[in-house]
């Protein structure tokens, strides 16, 4: 499990970041093998050396002159420091002493007379530890008398020459390591120039609004960064030509949006007297009971309930095709406690089955904007309320102001939203229940044009939903923020 932890997060690092590691490692494992071979090679160098005055030291070891008489001792005469000499009978060690600095000889510790037994005396150089005396070059050879001469040279000075050697060839290494990551990471830095270049310009148009409006893509990777003869050069000429068809996509879809919006601006002023001539006709004809039969009668009034609710359709279609044409509101002073009073009252004739609450601040609350509009907001997020909710439900609108501007809330502990439905619950036509009566008068226009009001307000709408809680949340900024929107 730690593996992988490790590998995602070596994956998510960045590629400049993962090119600098990748390369300081190599560069590190090439010191390593450079600081191994090094010492491979000059701990050959020495130990043949060694060898060499090894050969030259055994040259000088003579047996004792009256043969049998071993107390004399083997000669050494022009012998260095630290040179070991031993004589052998048999399995009998007869002398084991090497030369100290004062030109003594100081005696082999008689718990290490078995390695020098375990040599063989064919002349062939052994390497071997001799305890206290250290790691030792020994070569054995035999006497004419059968005895066994054995001579040897200390490794330390070649260890020592070793370790001296390796700390300056690591510290070389390990410097010229820093040397080398710090250009490489100049050189990373400035290789990888473009492809930054071409992903700031990917981020610039990733945080425009392409969703709505009229959008001008004129973000596009300098031309230096698309030669096609590079990697990152076709890389940044792909994203050009791929923002070129986006931006043609947008075009398009900006021409029909303002064809559809135009299409249905001019439908629903069209429609506005022939159905107007409807509903004047039968209320005529409704006003004569006497001469029409039940039935006919019956007839009519579901003609002129539908002319009225085709009406209401007509009118919310109108109304969000002028706000959708960016056609300025009305900016008077709005006493949004008064509002939201009226509309309670205009709640309670309608939904008596309905509890209704108010929660507002004594002080009066205003705000800038257009009273019709902001009262067909908070109308239909009550109509809203009303209609989802079964009798009984209590529904609470609440008032409330801070120092950015005025929130209005309508809470009520009915079902609440399909948790699917709620991202698209501001959009037109949406529909919760697909069988929801249209007897109601619910159009699915009515939280669009509420989420249109209050953009155009330049305020925010939002929704929260569980189970027997739902609350809208209107918030309309004060007229420093309204004013300051106007002027950009």
């Amino acid at each position: 499990m730690s593996s992988n932890r490790e590998r995602r997060g070596v994956e998510s690092w960045s590629l400049r970041r993962r090119l600098i590691f990748e390369q300081i490692v190599l560069l590190a494992l090439v010191c390593v093998i450079i600081v191994l071979v090094s010492e491979v090679a000059l701990r050959a160098f020495l130990v043949g050396q060694l060898d060499d005055r090894l050969a030259g030291a055994q040259g000088r070891a003579r047996p004792p002159d009256a043969a049998g008489r071993p107390t004399v001792g083997i000669q050494t005469q022009g012998q260095g420091p630290g040179t070991f000499n031993a004589l052998l009978d048999g399995s009998d060690v007869l002398q084991a002493n090497r030369v100290t600095e004062a030109g003594d000889r100081e005696s082999l510790p008689a718990g290490e007379y078995a390695t020098l037994l375990d040599l063989s005396a064919d002349g062939h150089i052994y390497l071997r530890d001799l305890g206290t005396f250290g790691e030792y070059r020994l070569v054995a050879t035999q006497t004419p008398m059968g005895e066994v001469i054995v001579t040897g040279l200390p490794m330390s000075e070649v260890n020592s020459i070793l370790l001296t050697a390796g700390l300056i060839i690591g510290a070389v290494a390990l410097l010229g390591l820093l040397v080398a990551a710090g250009a490489g990471a100049f050189i990373v830095r400035r290789a990888l120039q473009p492809l930054e270049r071409v992903a700031a310009t990917a981020a610039r148009v990733a945080e425009l609004p392409l969703d709505q409006g009229e959008v001008e893509l004129a973000e596009r990777v300098p031309r230096r960064y698309t030669d096609p003869n590079t990697e990152v050069g076709r890389v940044g000429l792909a994203l050009n030509h791929m923002l070129g068809n986006v931006g043609d996509a947008l075009v398009a879809r900006h021409e029909s949006e303002l064809r559809v919006r135009q299409f249905v601006a001019d439908a629903s002023h069209e429609l506005r007297t022939p159905l107007a001539a409807v509903r004047g006709y039968t209320e005529l004809i409704r006003r004569r009971d006497d001469d029409v039969t039940p039935e006919v009668a019956h007839a009519l009034g579901r003609v002129e309930s539908e002319a009225a609710r085709m009406t209401t359709l007509v009118e919310d279609l109108l109304l969000l095709a002028r706000l959708d044409s960016g056609r300025p509101l009305d900016h008077g002073r709005v006493d949004l406690s008064r509002l939201v009073v009226d509309a309670v009252s205009d709640a309670q004739v309608a939904g008596q089955d309905h509890v209704w609450r108010l929660d507002v601040p004594p002080d009066p609350v205003t705000v800038p904007g257009d009273e019709p509009r902001l009262h067909q907001v908070l109308a239909n997020l009550l109509s809203n309320a009303r209609t989802h909710t079964p009798p009984g439900t209590t529904v609470t609108i609440g008032l409330s102001t801070d120092d950015s501007g005025a929130t209005m809330t309508v809470t009520d502990d009915g079902p609440g939203i399909p948790q699917d439905l709620l991202p698209a619950v501001f959009e037109r036509f949406a529909r919760g229940d697909s069988s929801r009566s249209r007897a109601a008068g619910s159009t699915g226009l009515g939280l669009a044009i509420v989420a249109a009001v209050v953009q155009a307000h330049h305020g925010s709408v939002h929704v929260g939903s569980r189970r027997g809680w739902t609350r809208f949340t209107v918030t309309l900024p004060r007229e420093s923020l309204v004013t300051a929107h106007a002027q950009d």
